[in-house]
């Protein structure tokens, strides 16, 4: 395990942080080729994934802050290097990154398309860092075989299923299969339906293999008795895949067709 990617006295960059920001980077240069595939200015794709970016991270921030107020005012800066990315983050995100779309004439399933992609290779840095540093571990398996990652315990060592990496190739699968469908005239909003269909599948047959997570979960009693939040989060992604593929456009517009042909 390597949490830190470099430790120098008081400098300190956490692999987490390090490979986040490169899959972040990675996604908004792969969104230039995306957003050209389904026809839309990549200048302003760029534009909007920054401001989608920026507004997860403030957004995030500022949760974060209001709700361990004391604890910000007693450690402000040790706060602000905590993970702070949340559910009610996600969702602010969301609804000012669809208000941005909508002020500035950007086809909202279109735009979904070309980031679908982008987000799933986000994802697979995600896993790569929760691999790097330990930050999600498996379930216990019999099997010391060498891809088990193993923690030492009193009875000595300890082997866990790597979800981290599962979800790592998965992730890459996923922005594979996104990008071949890309090459094809597919009528807006199958892509990014495609993308959340597969990603909340494969995270919910991850969560069979990984340790559950024993914090106080906001979802009621009888919701969390039944299903993990990560379960019904994908089950969530799945739900709004399907609402994509069968509410959106059922056809490709002729130019697109003919464009294609070209």
């Amino acid at each position: 395990m390597h949490p830190y990617l470099l430790h120098l006295g008081r400098f300190v960059v956490p692999t987490y942080g390090a490979l986040a920001a490169l899959g972040l980077m990675a996604a908004l240069g792969l969104s230039q080729r995306t957003a050209k595939r389904v026809g839309l200015d990549a200048e302003r794709v760029w534009d909007a994934s920054l401001f989608a970016m920026l507004a997860a991270f403030v957004l995030s921030r500022l949760v974060l802050v209001l709700t361990n107020l004391s604890s910000f005012l007693a450690a402000p800066l040790l706060l602000l290097t905590l993970p702070s990315l949340s559910a009610t983050g996600v969702w602010l995100t969301l609804l000012c990154t669809v208000i941005y779309l909508r002020v500035q004439r950007l086809p909202l399933l279109c735009v979904l398309d070309a980031w679908a992609p982008c987000a799933t290779l986000v994802w697979a840095f995600l896993a790569a860092a929760h691999l790097a540093d330990g930050s999600d571990p498996g379930m216990v398996t019999a099997s010391p075989v060498n891809w088990v990652t193993s923690i030492p315990s009193p009875s000595g060592l300890t082997h866990l299923y790597p979800v981290a990496l599962y979800a790592a190739l998965a992730a890459l699968g996923t922005t594979a299969l996104l990008l071949a469908t890309l090459r094809r005239a597919l009528p807006a909003g199958r892509t990014a339906a495609l993308a959340l269909l597969v990603s909340g599948l494969a995270e919910f047959l991850l969560t069979f293999l990984r340790q559950p997570s024993f914090e106080d979960s906001a979802l009621p009693s009888g919701m969390a008795a039944m299903l993990d939040p990560i379960q019904w989060l994908a089950l969530l992604l799945c739900f709004a895949g399907g609402v994509i593929y069968l509410l959106g456009p059922q056809s490709v517009p002729a130019p697109e067709r003919a464009a294609d042909a070209l």
